[in-house]
């Protein structure tokens, strides 16, 4: 029993670690009356935009390499396909960080701008912690909500 007790938690405490830190970072600590979106807290999420760039990145270069490294002429058809497929659904997922990518170029120009951290439909705070959760996020809480709701009545979905 005390075998069970042990291995339980060190997963409890890895998990624990994991969900403490951003792309690396620690989550942000606002001081009482802090200004939001001080300089502060724009370094704070241009390093986060800027990390989470850079492991996007890292994971292009490993596909090229890991494309490069396994493309094989397989005489079993079914091979070939398999192989095919696997590389298509890593192309498709490349291609959706790609255009993260932008995203997250884009973020980091409003940074820049001193113009983010604010929703583009109503104006308020997006909010430090919902930056963190979704860094490139534009639209506060609300908004998004009502956005989603829109989404769904125009989709049928």
């Amino acid at each position: 029993m005390a075998t069970a007790k042990t291995k339980a938690k060190p997963a409890a405490t890895a998990d624990k670690g994991a969900a403490q830190t951003i792309h690396g970072l620690s989550p942000y600590q606002a001081k009482k009356n802090e200004e939001y979106m001080n300089e502060k807290q724009r370094e704070h999420f241009k390093q986060i935009l800027h990390a989470w760039r850079r492991e996007l990145m890292e994971e292009v270069d490993r596909t090229v390499t890991h494309m490069k490294d396994e493309a094989a002429n397989f005489p079993d058809p079914a091979d070939r396909a398999t192989q095919e497929e696997e590389f298509s659904l890593e192309l498709r997922t490349r291609d959706r960080e790609r255009k993260l990518i932008k995203k997250i170029d884009k973020t980091l120009v409003r940074v820049e701008e001193d113009d983010y951290g604010f929703c583009d439909q109503c104006g308020v705070e997006v909010g430090i912690r919902r930056l963190e959760a979704r860094p490139t996020a534009d639209l506060c809480v609300d908004c998004k909500t009502l956005d989603e709701i829109k989404e769904k009545q125009i989709t049928g979905g």
